[in-house]
């Protein structure tokens, strides 16, 4: 598993420099079959990282680029009348891939943004009553820039829940531009990505992963964390379960790819903020006071870490 990550990240670095840490949380959800929200200001990879992971698991990939006048049935698909036949047939839409990029997802209206809500959660897809299984695996990465609010439409808690994390890829240093600016002079990078995984091994490692053992003591201490989002003094909705079972396997995950076979409170630290944050909604007094991070830092910093001893006696 550490070599498969090593050549993904390989595939990645040829086609975006930095982006280790961000290669690392795809590859957590990849094998626990979570969606993904990345947000970032436009030009910093957002899309071309979706594709790249597509490639290296020799996966289907298809793109939306949503804007107010898309329809759910540009998404999910629809049923039409085909005179050849004079019967109704139904043409399932993008929704039918492994890899399904939603670019730019705050600009589709709340009635386009919903129709993702069922393939997101249930894998499947409902076209007129008929219900269609989606591939596996089925991971939705999901694009926004939080700079612009002029026709966006801010996304509901129901659907930011249901985002297993999300990433802020952020700009590359100076030397990381200077050779990216190398990379793209003479070539298309992305022509020479190679798969890494088939999709039928994304599938056996999301099973591997559930086999990752987690001590008493640290899903205790991963409950005190998430208890204390709702015990918050800014907060007015805490983490749900559906977000406790989310960082469960982000843990499972953050584990598994780093070649251990138990949970560890650092790989709960490490999570917390990519599965949590999102999750929050904080009051009117809070949005002036605090972000949303700063409120996770704050509790990972005053919830008591078990000893080590505790965390992996197995």
């Amino acid at each position: 598993m550490i070599e498969s990550l090593e050549r993904l990240q390989s595939n990645v670095s040829k086609v975006l420099v930095g982006k280790d840490d961000t290669v690392e949380l795809l590859m957590i959800a990849l094998v626990c079959n979570g969606h993904v929200l990345l947000e970032d200001v436009p030009g910093t990879g957002k899309t071309m990282l979706a594709k790249t992971l597509a490639r290296s698991i020799n996966g289907s990939f298809k793109r939306i680029q949503l804007t107010p006048d898309i329809l759910p049935t540009d998404i999910t698909g629809i049923q039409f009348f085909n005179p050849k036949t004079q019967e109704f047939e139904i043409k399932p839409g993008p929704v039918l891939t492994n890899i399904l990029l939603t670019d730019e997802i705050n600009r589709a209206t709340p009635r386009t943004q919903s129709s993702l809500l069922e393939v997101m959660e249930e894998a499947q897809v409902t076209i007129e009553g008929e219900t269609i299984p989606l591939k596996r695996p089925f991971i939705v990465i999901a694009t926004q820039n939080p700079i612009e609010s002029q026709g966006t439409f801010p996304l509901p808690e129901a659907q930011m829940d249901r985002f297993f994390i999300q990433i802020k890829t952020g700009y590359p240093s100076l030397d990381q531009e200077k050779q990216m600016m190398r990379l793209y002079r003479a070539d298309e990078p992305l022509t020479h990505v190679s798969p890494v995984f088939e999709p039928k091994d994304i599938l056996s490692l999301a099973e591997q992963v559930k086999d990752v053992h987690i001590e008493n003591v640290v899903e205790d201490y991963l409950l005190a964390i998430v208890h204390a989002t709702r015990d918050e003094e800014f907060v007015a909705t805490g983490v749900s379960p559906r977000g406790t079972l989310a960082f469960m396997k982000a843990s499972q995950g953050c584990a598994f790819v780093n070649g251990r076979q138990f949970v560890t409170p650092e790989d709960i630290k490490k999570m917390a903020p990519y599965v949590l944050t999102h999750r929050l909604v904080l009051t009117m007094e809070g949005e002036m006071r605090v972000t949303k991070r700063q409120v996770i830092d704050s509790i990972l910093s005053s919830v008591p870490v078990p000893l080590e001893e505790e965390a992996v006696n197995k």
